[in-house]
């Protein structure tokens, strides 16, 4: 461009317009003016007060707008900032210049057509609404003459906001905490029908739950095949996010597991937090984390979830490491990030393997003592926590949310008929438990390989409960511990009916019980003896064969 065209852009960008203009006629000239001479786009964003706080120059048929992640919002629901710009070829508002609106969340988009003498036209604009109005989120407003609008620009947005605020004002309860919307996309290569994508989205909201975050909306979107982009696809994605604006939500919660590109692109069009399952069930695990064994294992759980996803470049800021072979570009930030997650991972394995060895000890001196050892597994929220609680009246937290429990926690309990055991409350399970999870807590599910019999919890009264017994078993059986007696209980038979829960009885060979009253516990604890009783035979056996 030349020298004058650029002074001329820095004056354009120097202006200032009464701030119930939506543009005055002085800076509509001047830009149909440099537009029409430089046979590009001009675009400008101007604040709440009237001050322009960017220029920008595209190419004849369109600007880009850049990310606006630095520019502070005013406070509302919308951005705070109009972007007028110039078209050069009579064209109206296209679908790019609506999906800017609706993405950047300004307060309005608007262009200046320019005639072929170099003036402007009309002013030509949009804005969002709070609800849709014949299928649209956005509503046109009458050309005008640039400067000679017959309305206020700021009562109109000191309105559209008030309408957002209205629709969904924000509860005393819910301050301080995440406002989330839960998404879920379904394709046919999944093999998922509605009816289990609405149970897996039923669990995502428990799970959200859990991490006290505030529930707004849940969607579903069946798709031919994943968008590699946007996860879903981008008409879908701008309904949400107008839905984010009118709940005025603050993070999306997606339930599949999303690449750090498709943060990328989701995060680039939108000022929302993006976060997907696994990280929901990383930070649920880091808050229920009582432990130094437990804190070791979710803090190596959460670097080695975030170790792939560091992808910010910072080759301009290449800087040197200083000595003799470090000469050179040197190492980038991003290098440096890894080298130091990695370095941390090393120093977490040894602290798990010293805790390993303090576990294995402890282990071995309840071999000695030849005390059986019953570990209580089962999908997570079914109630193993309450009936440790209540077999060795012990007071550990028991919570109706997932992931209450990660500590294992051990009691002494004595049976009916004098025998004595070690019974262990154990991490639950869950569909898709992240591998960075199940890695992680290894030191943790190394107390199940020492059981000499598990307790499967079975919540009853989950609609869900035959899918989660079969998560539970295929988990079991990963992780190689299908091959220790089992001893399937029903739990939360006082919800069910005694018919119901006496046929789930016999087709899953289970005995029944509700964890919360003691005088339900004769069966179990027959059951229990019954396999305890066959294991110490078998052991006095194995001894006996070992000395002859």
């Amino acid at each position: 461009m030349k020298t004058a065209q650029l002074k001329h852009l820095e004056r354009l960008g120097k202006k200032r317009i009464t701030p119930n203009l939506i543009v005055s006629h002085e800076m509509a000239r001047s830009m149909a003016e440099i537009s029409h001479d430089t046979g590009r786009q001009v675009g400008v964003l101007i604040d709440r007060g009237g001050q322009v706080d960017m220029v920008i120059v595209g190419d004849a048929k369109q600007i880009v707008i850049p990310a606006l992640s630095g520019i502070r919002s005013a406070g509302g629901r919308l951005k705070g900032l109009r972007c007028i710009h110039t078209h050069l070829a009579g064209e109206n508002l296209t679908d790019d210049d609506l999906v800017d609106l609706l993405f950047l969340r300004l307060d309005l988009m608007g262009i200046l057509k320019v005639r072929v003498d170099g003036q402007p036209e009309k002013l030509y604009s949009a804005h969002l609404v709070p609800s849709p109005r014949e299928g649209k989120n956005w509503a046109f407003l009458e050309p005008i003459t640039p400067g000679q609008q017959p309305f206020g620009f700021d009562e109109l947005i000191t309105a559209l906001e008030q309408e957002f605020t209205r629709l969904q004002p924000i509860r005393e309860v819910d301050k301080g905490k995440d406002r989330a919307i839960l998404i879920s996309v379904i394709t046919p290569s999944r093999g998922q029908g509605r009816s289990s994508a609405r149970e897996s989205m039923d669990e995502l909201v428990e799970l959200a739950r859990s991490d006290d975050v505030v529930v707004l909306d849940s969607i579903i979107q069946q798709r031919p095949k994943i968008n590699p982009k946007y996860i879903l696809g981008k008409g879908k994605l701008a309904e949400i996010f107008l839905s984010a604006l009118r709940l005025n939500a603050n993070l999306l919660l997606f339930n599949q597991e999303l690449n750090p590109s498709q943060i990328r692109s989701i995060t680039d069009h939108m000022e929302l937090r993006v976060i997907d399952r696994t990280q929901l069930i990383l930070d649920i695990f880091a808050r229920r984390a009582l432990s130094r064994e437990g804190k070791l294992q979710i803090e190596m759980a959460q670097l080695k979830y975030m170790l792939p996803r560091l992808t910010k470049r910072d080759d301009a800021l290449s800087r040197l490491t200083g000595g003799i072979g470090g000469r050179g570009p040197g190492e980038t930030r991003l290098e440096i990030d890894r080298r130091r997650i990695n370095d941390r991972i090393a120093l977490l394995a040894k602290k798990l393997k010293k805790v390993s060895q303090e576990r294995y000890q402890r282990r071995s001196r309840r071999r000695k003592k030849e005390i059986p050892v019953i570990s209580l597994v089962g999908y997570t929220n079914a109630g193993k926590s309450t009936l440790l609680n209540t077999l060795t009246e012990s007071e550990i937290t028991a919570e109706n949310k997932l992931f209450a429990t990660l500590d294992p926690t051990s009691r002494r309990l004595r049976f009916p008929q004098d025998i004595e055991v070690i019974i262990t409350d154990t991490v639950g399970f869950i569909r898709a438990l992240p591998a960075e999870l199940l890695q992680a807590f290894k030191a943790t599910l190394e107390e199940l390989y020492e059981a000499d019999m598990l307790v499967h919890v079975i919540d009853v009264s989950n609609p869900r409960f035959a899918d989660q017994v079969a998560v539970v078993e295929n988990q079991l059986r990963e992780l190689e511990l299908d091959k220790i007696p089992c001893l399937k209980v029903l739990n939360k038979t006082d919800l069910v009916a005694e018919e119901f829960a006496e046929n789930q009885c016999r087709e899953y060979g289970a005995v029944a019980l509700s964890a919360l009253d003691a005088k339900t516990f004769g069966p179990f604890f027959a059951a229990a003896q019954k396999i305890i009783g066959s294991l110490a035979n078998l052991k006095n056996f194995e001894n006996r064969l070992s000395v002859n």
